[in-house]
């Protein structure tokens, strides 16, 4: 319970965090484990309680591009939306980091929405930040060179990590980038020529 009551809308509702942990199915998943994929009927809303998760679209050609990042005390703003108007998921939930997530049903999130002011400002908050979020994603496709992007998402992925050294492929970092795989192993070798990372097998540093 107590992985809960750090959230700061749960603070003030003891007696909400005692329904969550209730109501929820607490499961614990590996890196790698997809928790949601796209046109999945959405039953349950995820809270991480530990790990990271990470929210990809997919495009009709099989190309993705990465979202947003789920850190622990967090959910995901698509599946509320999803679940609350009865809409299959547009988006996939990967776990980025070793994961356990508590999933509260559907009919539970409506039901709280009413009874507990603390839990519609929970959702409120989530859906600012991911708004603000997908804002810097239209910003940086718009406006940023691949390199930029690509530099900015191992710098936001060491901060999750707390870890310079990442255990990534050319070919997954070319997925959450949107962009080819030829591209992303050309632009790497640039920064490893100017100092900005050092390139091992399926890892990647920065200096």
């Amino acid at each position: 319970m107590e992985d809960l009551q750090q959230i700061a809308e749960f603070k003030t509702s003891p007696e909400l965090v005692e329904k969550l942990q209730q109501y929820s199915i607490r499961k614990e998943y590996e890196a790698g484990n997809i928790i949601l994929n796209e046109n999945a009927n959405i039953r349950s809303i995820p809270i991480v309680t530990k790990g990271t998760l990470k929210v990809i679209r997919t495009e009709e050609d099989g190309r993705e591009i990465l979202l947003y990042y789920i850190k622990a005390g967090e959910s995901c703003i698509m599946s509320f939306l999803g679940g609350l108007h009865n809409e299959t998921s547009k988006v996939k939930a990967e776990v980025e980091e070793d994961a356990e997530i508590l999933f509260l049903p559907v009919d539970k999130v409506s039901l709280f929405i009413k009874e507990y002011p603390q839990w519609l400002d929970y959702i409120f908050r989530s859906y600012h930040k991911r708004f603000e979020e997908l804002l810097e994603i239209v910003n940086a496709i718009a406006f940023k060179k691949v390199d930029e992007r690509m530099l900015a998402l191992l710098n936001k992925k060491t901060e999750l990590t707390g870890n310079k050294t990442l255990n990534i492929t050319h070919e997954q970092l070319a997925n959450e980038l949107g962009t080819a795989r030829v591209v992303v192993s050309r632009l790497l070798k640039q920064l490893e020529e100017i100092g900005k990372v050092k390139l091992g097998r399926n890892k990647i540093t920065l200096m």
